[in-house]
């Protein structure tokens, strides 16, 4: 379980093997999969591979419409793995953004309802940060680990 400070759900340093994994999947998958400059937010909730997607276009206007969506993704990416993380995909640098602040209320209110001990993380393509905490990674160049061939 990662490791969370109530209430607000933030992650804290040291972050376990898990959340590692799945946040530095993320960024990558975002890397190698996005190669477009500017792109809309997308809002994740399962682990990389294994997620349901939202992508904001156009942005949703609503803070109550974000928490019921948000609430329904990790409904749905429960279904799918045990731990989910809920990020969210955007362009820009690691600093918090307007994009950030709409989505971090609904996401702890929906996570909080369901008894979910996740908060928000965001990911660029230079890594991932906490906005609460401010607990982060980043990369200077992320590379994909190599598996042995089978």
């Amino acid at each position: 379980m990662p490791h969370l400070a109530a209430p607000h759900l933030a992650l804290r340093a040291p972050i376990d093997r898990h959340t590692h994994v799945a946040l530095r999947s993320a960024v990558l998958e975002l890397v190698e999969g996005e190669h477009r400059r500017r792109f809309p937010a997308a809002l994740h909730a399962g682990v990389p591979g294994r997620s349901v997607v939202h992508l904001e276009d156009p942005p949703l206007a609503d803070a109550g419409a974000r928490a019921d969506l948000v609430l329904a993704l990790v409904v749905r990416a429960r279904a799918m793995v045990p731990r989910p993380v809920v990020w969210l995909t955007r362009p820009g640098e690691l600093s918090t953004h307007d994009d950030d602040l709409l989505w971090l209320g609904p996401v702890a209110w929906a996570c909080s309802s369901i008894g979910e001990p996740v908060g928000l993380v965001v990911v660029t393509r230079r890594g991932w940060f906490d906005p609460v905490s401010g607990v982060r990674r980043e990369w200077r160049r992320l590379r994909p680990r190599h598996r042995p061939a089978s």
